[in-house]
């Protein structure tokens, strides 16, 4: 069993930073990748970034690229999104979920935290 519990939300004008926490509580953390996901209002929620425990890979999307940055803190099972000249699109509920590195499905997530971004 995973368990996920998240940190770091707020409110935050045009330009600005956020970094969330994602505190992982689980045996094996190299088995498995974390991804970061948001959620607008009225929208569907959709991949942000991600990375694997057990490697050096990370992952992200176009709409993040170059502004968003996935990191870890391996001993103290903790996966972070620093999140940089935020933009009022970027406003959503963001999750952080964990996989096995080989699945397909992200079968465990935290609780969200909000993001908002004023202009």
């Amino acid at each position: 069993q995973v368990q996920l519990v998240e940190s770091g939300g707020g409110m935050v004008q045009a330009g600005g930073s956020l970094r969330l926490s994602c505190v992982a509580s689980v045996s094996t953390i190299s088995n498995y990748a974390m991804g970061w996901f948001r959620q607008a209002p009225g929208k569907e929620r959709e991949f942000v970034a991600g990375f694997d425990w057990g490697s050096k890979s990370t992952y992200d999307t176009d709409s993040v690229r170059g502004r968003f940055t996935v990191s870890r803190d391996i001993a103290k099972k903790t996966g972070f999104l620093q999140m940089n000249s935020l933009k009022p699109e970027d406003t959503a509920l963001y999750y952080c979920a964990m996989k096995f590195r080989k699945s397909d499905s992200w079968n465990y997530w935290g609780q969200g935290t909000q993001v908002t971004v004023s202009s």
